[in-house]
């Protein structure tokens, strides 16, 4: 009778103590994020809400405010949101004409040129471009590419550079066999072509992105998308700031309209 006394008494305690769950008002989180970030979920609410439902309570967090106080003092939390919220996916050779739009400006340039990629996902928009200049006949000594993403993981992929057959599907046979080692089910891409592309994890709308410098080209495509119109605005003006001069194209992808 004692011990079931206990037990109950125990079991009681912890209902007690542990924190009412409030799920309900995610409006808070997706006004964060889209200062933070600059992505808005205002067409996907219901989306975001089971997401980020879902993301705190695999962590132990019992409400979106509990998030909100804890992503403040908690960079890698915040990152990990950032990540979960962020995952997109990619493929070789998108919206090629633009590429090999590309290609001819950095053919005809006198000097070297930086070429920009913002965002960069899981590399595949920076190694299509670097695979489009070297088989255009482009030395790797006249151009460089800096890639950036505010997303962690797809950074890391992005580094390991191994595809599976969807990511590759616009690439011809000759070019897979130049520049992918394959071993039936993924294509590990070659250091050839990682070794001109170099990654860092920023955020477009921190002070640390306009300290990359200063570049010929920029390529951000379908980013835009995912932002309302006052913040696609402000993202073109950080992103147009980042050129060497006026005439100097930021290519924007056909998707994300103004």
């Amino acid at each position: 009778m004692f011990n079931f006394l206990k037990k109950r008494e125990t079991l009681q305690e912890k209902i007690e103590t542990t924190p009412q769950e409030d799920f309900n008002d995610i409006y808070p989180v997706a006004e964060y994020f889209r200062n933070e970030t600059g992505v808005t979920f205002e067409k996907q609410i219901s989306i975001l809400k089971s997401k980020v439902t879902s993301f705190c309570k695999h962590r132990d967090i019992y409400s979106f405010s509990q998030l909100l106080e804890s992503i403040k003092s908690n960079a890698s939390l915040k990152q990990e949101l950032i990540d979960y919220l962020t995952t997109n996916e990619t493929y070789f050779y998108r919206e090629f004409k633009q590429i090999e739009k590309l290609v001819s400006l950095v053919k005809n340039a006198n000097a070297s040129v930086q070429i920009l990629c913002a965002p960069s996902s899981t590399g595949e928009e920076p190694y299509s471009i670097a695979i489009a200049l070297l088989e255009a006949g482009v030395n790797a000594n006249k151009f460089s590419i800096t890639a950036v993403d505010i997303n962690s993981e797809a950074v890391e992929k992005a580094k390991k550079a191994i595809y599976a057959e969807r990511n590759i599907r616009n690439l011809t046979p000759e070019i897979l066999q130049k520049y992918f080692t394959d071993d039936g089910e993924l294509y590990s891409l070659s250091n050839e072509i990682k070794r001109v592309v170099t990654f860092k994890i920023v955020n477009i709308f921190d002070d640390s992105f306009k300290s990359l410098g200063k570049f010929d080209y920029i390529f951000s495509r379908n980013m835009l998308i995912y932002f309302d119109k006052e913040t696609k605005l402000k993202a073109k003006g950080i992103l147009e700031s980042l050129r060497k001069s006026a005439e100097h194209e930021v290519f924007f992808g056909h998707a994300d309209l103004f």
